[in-house]
């Protein structure tokens, strides 16, 4: 598991190669990762936006934005914990990301950018 602690806010992720909906003959190779946001701060947090920096080896970069994360805008007061999952294809079933949640403080609306540690996504089915 991968963690990174932004203004007291914690971002772990755990990641895991998805057998049954990838096809190594077709470049196809899909990894789901799943997220925890823990809240240890004193403060409440509203999650706005994310942005992803997604590597494949051979294939290059790609940046990802958008608002929420999987459709919500989860408000995480303090002592608490989101945690959701999702799936990233990769064409060379090697690579990596990393990010940002960008968020709001709830009581002096200042904006803030958590990070979200790089971790590296690896097709078992390579290996063999």
């Amino acid at each position: 598991m991968n963690s990174a602690t932004t203004f007291d806010i914690k971002v772990s992720v755990l990641t895991e190669y998805d057998y049954k909906n990838s096809f190594p003959s077709d470049n196809r190779f899909v990894f789901r990762y799943h997220i925890s946001i823990e809240n240890l701060s004193e403060f409440p947090i509203k999650v706005l936006k994310r942005k992803w920096l997604i590597y494949d080896v051979g294939f290059g970069f790609t940046e990802v934005m958008g608002d929420g994360v999987i459709g919500l805008t989860p408000e995480i007061h303090s002592g608490e914990n989101f945690t959701y999952f999702s799936n990233v294809m990769l064409r060379s079933g090697v690579g990596n990301m990393s990010g940002s949640y960008f968020c709001t403080h709830l009581l002096t609306n200042d904006e803030l950018e958590i990070e979200i540690p790089k971790f590296n996504l690896v097709a078992e089915v390579l290996s063999n």
